[in-house]
């Protein structure tokens, strides 16, 4: 579910025209919006859902769903955005139970690539990185506005074990081979075994200077 501290910001990029008296209702159809195109998404497999099937998902007019985004593709930057925003948040409680920048830097990659092994996870992840190349097209402020959120916590790690002048390459290749091998994994199952994963973090952490 899209969350609640997501909701105005979304409203806002979404839509600039002036809102009436019914402004109280729009977050509640920005998240039905939202949870249906993941609900469709997930029940039907496909990557690119008509905007019909997710105005009947949510129970909601065509005039709803252009009260709030102009199009299809900006809908789905949103949901992009939110699963950025979770994966931030997850990465980052990962890495604070984490007793060393090197345990810190396993386990975000290790964090990155779960979403592969779960099979909802992987669901809600695949039509964005299958059209991950058009959206940041269409939308290229938020698309590199949350790859920094994602490498930020890797580049404070890398800082604490290499030069903090070279923290920010290092991240940017790592989150690179890391998201590429998700993009895989996830676009053409089986999910990676440990073995996979492990080789995985072992190149990840010699490409920053530690022993694999």
């Amino acid at each position: 579910m899209v969350s609640e501290e997501l909701v105005p910001t979304l409203l806002q990029r979404a839509i600039s025209r002036p809102l009436d008296e019914r402004q109280a209702a729009y977050p509640a159809d920005v998240t039905k919006l939202v949870d249906a195109t993941y609900a469709v998404i997930s029940r039907t497999g496909r990557l690119d859902p008509t905007v019909r099937e997710i105005l009947r998902e949510a129970g909601l007019s065509t005039q709803a769903f252009y009260r709030h985004f102009a199009s299809k593709d900006e809908l789905l930057v949103v949901l992009f955005e939110d699963g950025r925003r979770q994966l931030t948040e997850y990465l980052e409680h990962r890495m604070n139970r984490a007793a060393t920048p090197a345990d810190q830097i396993r386990a975000w990659i290790e964090g990155v690539l779960a979403q592969a092994v779960d099979t909802e996870a992987a669901d809600r992840t695949r039509p964005f990185v299958v059209n991950v190349e058009r959206l940041a097209e269409a939308f290229p402020e938020q698309q590199q506005a949350s790859v920094a959120a994602l490498i930020a916590p890797l580049r404070d790690a890398i800082a604490k074990v290499s030069d903090p002048a070279g923290a920010e390459d290092r991240a940017v290749n790592v989150y690179r081979l890391v998201f590429a091998a998700l993009a895989d994994f996830i676009r053409q199952p089986p999910a990676p075994d440990a073995r996979q994963i492990a080789s995985i973090v072992a190149f990840g952490l010699r490409g920053v200077g530690l022993p694999g």
